[in-house]
């Protein structure tokens, strides 16, 4: 079946899905109206169907990201550098020579090559890495993205904020009055996968070595960036935008991230529980809010699909295309597996406008060192990536924390 038609197959599917959990949970909330509980039998049809709209949203993601991916043999005319670049690099992949890629980096002048730090991968094949990543890295997909030549990134802001004001055309322009300054510093990290072929398949003609490394390696490296994104410390990795200081709403300063917190540890109120989620909403300023994103694992998001208003519709969409993204309360999901469960002082539910509030940094060069001997016979390929990233704009992003305050 072709993957265009796979795609609007399993697009029909969730879409079904959904309509069975919409219907199975209205019986299960006239049940609770009726007789203050809900029948058991009732209350797993529910979580079944729930989970049925799950998998086959995963299904629907997997088809469109499959859709998504352009082949790297194409027939497009390519400058004789790049394919002299290809070239060696294919040499280098199946057969460990080296002197053609030792020969390209010294005319470039690189630094870092060589059989200690690896050999740059041709300009396409880490351009393909990039995109996958940004089909596949939750964060990627709505954070803001800088390429960098350096090992950091230096984001200066004014503490203070800027002189401003108005003036007419021929007025004397007034002395601006001194700012203070301060940077925000976003080193790129070491991010390493290994994956391993057999001679056979190096040896293979027929194997699109580009395309098979690419392949190999973004869901090691999409995996981990995730994790870093939401949680990691800043040590030998990005910090996550959970890892910084948070405070209550209104007690909010530059350098922390302000939450709301639900009023039920550990969930969310009996009655009317959307309502906070509203207010989660309205405590970011309307010019992120515009192009704000909800960002939760599955579970969270199985458990708020549940949701009515008052006119008993039901809060969470599905996606009103293929490619689309569900949403709430018309604000689009980012479906983030790193992000806690629901439990008592969690945070399990940031909103936010993610382009203004957290920065990727890519130092650009993806490379790959070539070992035969440490798991003969298999030859593994010792790839890396630098990468980091954190918070430059506090204001832009909010979390919801499943406490008492």
């Amino acid at each position: 079946m072709e993957t265009g038609l796979e795609t609007k197959v399993a697009f029909g599917d969730m879409m079904q899905a959904f309509e069975a959990f919409r219907e199975a949970n209205d019986e299960r909330l006239a049940e609770i109206e009726k007789r203050m509980s809900t029948d058991v039998v009732t209350a797993e049809k529910v979580d079944r169907i729930n989970r049925a709209v799950d998998e086959a949203k995963a299904r629907l993601d997997e088809l469109t990201l499959k859709s998504r991916r352009p082949q790297l043999s194409g027939e497009t005319a390519e400058a004789p550098s790049l394919r002299e670049h290809k070239a060696a690099f294919d040499a280098y992949v199946r057969k460990g020579e080296a002197h053609g890629l030792s020969a390209l980096e010294a005319k470039a002048m690189s630094v870092g090559s060589g059989p200690d730090g690896g050999y740059l991968v041709p300009p396409e094949v880490e351009a393909e890495i990039g995109r996958r990543l940004y089909a596949i890295s939750p964060l990627r997909s709505i954070g803001s993205i800088r390429q960098i030549s350096a090992a950091l990134y230096k984001k200066p802001f004014s503490t203070n904020g800027l002189a401003n004001g108005w003036v007419g055309e021929t007025q004397a322009r007034p002395e601006t009055g001194s700012i203070t300054l301060a940077e925000l510093q976003f080193p790129a990290m070491e991010l390493y996968a290994m994956p391993s072929a057999t001679q056979t398949l190096l040896d293979d003609s027929v194997v699109n070595i580009d395309q098979w490394l690419a392949e190999e390696v973004q869901l090691v490296f999409a995996e981990q960036e995730g994790i870093a994104f939401v949680n990691g410390d800043g040590v030998n990795k990005p910090k996550g935008f959970l890892s910084y200081t948070k405070v209550a709403d209104q007690g909010w300063s530059w350098g922390n991230v302000g939450y709301l917190a639900t009023g039920v540890a550990g969930g969310f109120a009996a009655t009317n529980p959307s309502d906070r989620l509203i207010d989660l909403i309205y405590a970011l300023k309307i010019g992120y809010r515009q192009n704000a994103s909800w960002v939760m694992n599955r579970r969270t998001q199985s458990l708020i699909r549940k949701f009515r208003d008052v006119n008993g519709n039901y809060l969470w969409e599905p996606a009103a295309r293929p490619d689309g993204k569900a949403t709430l309360m018309n604000f689009p999901i980012t479906e983030c597996e790193p992000m806690p469960d629901v439990a008592t002082d969690s945070f399990a539910l940031g909103f936010g406008d993610f382009a203004s509030g957290y920065l990727i940094v890519d130092r650009v060069g993806v490379r790959v060192l070539r070992d035969p001997y440490s798991a003969k016979p298999y030859v593994l390929f010792y790839t890396t990536k630098r990468v980091g990233g954190g918070i430059q704009n506090f204001e832009a992003i909010k979390l919801m924390k499943f406490g008492l305050t």
